[in-house]
């Protein structure tokens, strides 16, 4: 069979760290053995009922049996608008203020080939998810990490990074709540951003993936918020956290119109957008009822509360998250995040994500997912406690 060589800019794209992760656990489970998978994002509660009746309407509709608007319905940019306005009191103009996305991960990918050139400067947290790294690949851009660091809160810390770096930038992302180290940002590191982004003229994308989950009584503050984050930036949300719509491939961008612009153009020769019966569902997720946002962070929050201070009472020694379905486990003193998640996973059978796999700063950490009963995650503890590593 004859084989095609596939492009240089293939060939770019990283390696997907966790192929081999999920290799193993694959074949563990093909083994028969019950593994408690912690090592995933992928939330394992279902849709809200009213948003799946709402979509099961929306399909009998003749109307979306059609193309849909290049760029959306304008009645989902609106419910957008009208969720900003009501969740953190952000004026948005949903005509030029908002691009539907094929969930949050397309846009993530597809602002730098929008806006960064060959041999252009993307400013990174590291660590981070992994996927910003595939659009710089794919725009055949450089890239300068940012160290989130346990003594800084896990933010960046500005003052550090050399002004010439920061002259050259032309991209800086953000994670808030973040993934993979859960921590939150407050007003004053948003407001720091938003006057690095005027003086050093630095498009600031915000993933706002777990907007809604923060813990405590704390809600995590949307980048928006910060007066003048318009005018350098955008912020990117998904459905996909919010409401258990990971499958459902919604989520948009608000922001800098012209930005904005740039997403929608790129679209306009990718897709014809979303099915129309799910940009419906996604209006009433965002405009209905958010009584089930209000119990599933209530879930999450429980599960934290159980499963921190088990790992505590074990002897592994682990702070509290503050914001998103992860915790973020410091691994045991004489271990590398990859052999301490290969122990759990060979011998207790508990499935983590080694820290290295998002970013060099990662090392030393595992990232473990509030997904799973609480039920599971004391079995979890059980597990790893049976080991007796923490003696």
């Amino acid at each position: 069979m004859r084989t095609f060589e596939p492009s240089d800019t293939l060939k770019r794209l990283p390696e997907q760290f966790f192929a081999r992760l999920a290799k193993q656990v694959q074949d563990l489970a093909a083994e028969g053995h019950d593994l408690i998978n912690l090592g995933q994002g992928n939330p394992d509660l279902p849709t809200p009922e009213h948003i799946v009746s709402e979509l099961q309407e929306a399909a009998e509709n003749p109307l979306y049996h059609k193309y849909s608007p290049f760029t959306g319905h304008l009645f989902l940019k609106e419910a957008i608008a009208a969720f900003y306005k009501q969740e953190y009191d952000v004026d948005v103009d949903p005509e030029t203020e908002v691009a539907v996305l094929f969930g949050a991960k397309t846009g993530l990918v597809e602002i730098s080939e929008c806006l960064l050139n060959p041999g252009d400067l993307a400013l990174l947290p590291d660590p981070g998810y992994p996927d910003y790294m595939s659009g710089i690949a794919l725009a055949n851009a450089r890239t300068s990490f940012m160290p989130l660091l346990e003594e800084n809160r896990f933010l960046p810390d500005y003052k550090s990074i050399n002004e010439n770096t920061l002259d050259e930038a032309k991209l800086l992302f953000l994670n808030y709540p973040n993934n993979p180290t859960s921590a939150v940002a407050d007003v004053s590191f948003f407001d720091q951003t938003v006057a690095l982004g005027k003086k050093h003229d630095i498009c600031v994308v915000h993933d706002f993936a777990y907007g809604a989950i923060g813990f405590d009584g704390e809600k995590p503050r949307s980048f928006l918020q910060s007066e003048g984050a318009k005018d350098v930036g955008v912020e990117m949300y998904t459905l996909s956290k919010t409401y258990n719509m990971a499958g459902w491939r919604v989520g948009f961008a608000v922001g800098n119109p012209s930005v904005i612009k740039s997403l929608n153009l790129i679209q306009d020769h990718r897709y014809v957008s979303l099915f129309g019966a799910v940009q419906q569902a996604a209006a009433k997720a965002l405009t209905g009822d958010q009584s089930a946002v209000r119990d599933l962070v209530e879930t999450y929050e429980h599960r934290r509360n159980v499963l921190i201070p088990a790992l505590n009472d074990i002897g592994w020694k682990v702070p509290e998250s503050k914001g998103t379905f992860f915790a973020w486990l410091p691994v045991p003193e004489g271990y590398t995040s990859e052999a301490f998640a290969e122990l759990l996973l060979d011998r207790a059978h508990v499935v983590t994500a080694p820290g290295n796999g998002f970013g060099e700063c990662g090392e030393g950490y595992l990232r473990v997912g509030l997904l799973a009963s609480e039920e599971r995650l004391l079995e979890a503890v059980r597990r790893i406690d049976d080991l007796k590593l923490f003696d």
